[in-house]
């Protein structure tokens, strides 16, 4: 077992009292790694039909499944760089389920880097409605951008900012937020025991601060009947049932939703711990590692009853007139009418812009929408996100390549590749020109371009992405 500090032993001790031996004994377990699907690309009865290896549903996640790193490779699978899955602690993929998140919903995720909840908000969005994936360090933020990507997803904005600044744009814009707060850790040692040092540090404190400083910003900018997911991976009452007494005393608009009936492991809120009369914080989940297969987790979903801020917005894009030559190329690849419409050009990159969006200029943007290629002297080069947005209907032309096909992994190390006349035939490739482009899949599932030319596929994968 790992040592742990004497000061959080007698403290959890104190909380949970006779299952104090239970949640010890629980940290002589290895932590279970686990998995999310990507909902917009595969169902679960489509992934456990793809028979990668079995792997065992995570309970109360509806997309989520354990898997063993020792017979699964999971981030050297294709699937994985056909953004299938997203890798994620099981516990860790809770808030982002619990946030009923639906297509056409204006959505934050304040706290978001690396993105694995970003990516499942995205992906229950399914291209509709807008996503705004925040993170106040901008290299942290930078794994937003792949994250999002490698899902294919279309309408996300991407920002590193802080949340004042966020809220001066965005007052009672969106109707779903997520904070992920930052947090001592606590929930964390056994699957990161590094997090210890910085807990003997930092104390829990420091976190509560910030949480304090965080949250009222991510309030002003719900809209009125909207629903905001507080969660943290600590077990320390001062940060997770003292947060919500807080900010509940701060807007008595706000409300707790309880959230606690979703599965049979999960612990309620103890507003108790806290000094707090509030009975309506035992409506909160804690999720504890011997009383579930995961971390150690906290959410709380509250409502907003009511809002004076205003609730409508115009979409604020800079639209561009295109060539007919790159309309039609667009068009081939299954741009829509009402896309062309969404269109800004920045330098020479094309983005499409999301729906809804007020003006964010002045906004530290890292990406607004889907990337979509660049304009090159004579010619338009489509970018990976792009590729990765496609579907094989989409897609004008489609090289499907088997999972267990070579050529996949050489692909994906981006060296070039060849094929058969027959390949081209049966796919539909024997009427493309040289050096048009062409998206290389797996099993149906796209990955990136390559330009053909005869029976050769130069490679045009992303570089940064490539497989090592």
């Amino acid at each position: 077992m790992i040592s742990l500090p004497e000061s959080f032993l007698s403290k959890i001790k104190n909380l949970l009292g006779e299952d104090y031996d239970n949640f010890l004994e629980s940290y002589n377990k290895s932590p279970l790694q686990g998995l999310r699907l990507n909902r917009i690309k595969v169902s679960p009865d489509e992934w456990e039909g793809l028979s990668v290896v079995k792997m065992d549903k995570i309970p109360w996640i509806d997309n989520g499944y354990y898997f063993d790193a020792g017979i699964f490779a999971a981030t050297r699978h294709p699937y994985y760089y056909a953004g299938l899955y997203y890798i994620q602690e099981p516990s860790a993929q809770t808030p982002a389920n619990v946030l009923q998140v639906k297509p056409g919903d204006r959505v934050l995720d304040l706290c978001a880097a690396p993105g694995g909840k970003s990516t499942e908000l995205a992906a229950k969005l399914d291209g509709q409605g807008v996503l705004v994936s925040n993170d106040i360090s901008a290299t942290r933020a930078k794994a937003l951008l792949k994250n999002l990507g490698v899902f294919g997803i279309k309408n996300a904005l991407i920002t590193s900012e802080t949340p004042r600044n966020l809220s001066n744009v965005f007052k009672g814009y969106f109707n779903k937020i997520l904070v992920d707060a930052p947090c001592s850790g606590e929930g964390m040692f056994r699957k990161e025991p590094a997090i210890i040092k910085n807990w003997e540090q930092y104390g829990t404190g420091y976190y509560n601060d910030l949480q304090k400083d965080i949250l009222p910003n991510a309030v002003n900018m719900l809209a009125e009947d909207g629903y905001l997911l507080y969660s943290t991976c600590t077990f320390s009452p001062d940060e997770n049932e003292g947060t919500i007494d807080y900010i509940l005393t701060m807007f008595p608009e706000l409300e707790v939703v309880s959230i606690n009936e979703g599965y049979e492991g999960f612990d309620n809120g103890h507003p108790e711990w806290v000094g707090s009369e509030r009975e309506e914080i035992k409506g909160a989940v804690r999720i504890w590692p011997h009383r579930m297969e995961g971390e150690g987790h906290f959410l709380c979903l509250l409502h907003k009853k009511m809002s004076s801020f205003p609730q409508y917005f115009d979409t604020h894009v800079k639209n561009i007139k295109l060539t007919k030559e790159e309309e039609a190329f667009l068009k081939s690849w299954g741009l829509k009418d009402d896309e062309l419409t969404r269109l800004e050009l920045h330098g020479d990159k094309l983005y499409l812009i999301p729906e809804g969006l007020p003006d964010v200029s002045g906004l530290r943007i890292l990406r607004n929408g889907l990337y979509i290629g660049d304009r090159k002297k004579g010619r338009f080069e489509p970018s990976q996100p792009f590729a990765m947005s496609r579907t094989k209907a989409e897609s004008k032309y489609f090289l499907d390549l088997d999972v267990e096909d070579d050529r996949v992994i050489k692909y994906l190390k981006c060296e070039t590749i060849e094929v058969t006349k027959d390949e081209l035939v049966k796919n539909g490739l024997d009427k493309a020109e040289k050096g048009e482009f062409i998206l290389i899949g797996v099993n149906g599932f796209p990955l990136g371009f390559g330009k053909l030319s005869g029976t050769t596929v130069k490679n045009k994968y992303f570089a940064g992405w490539r497989m090592m």
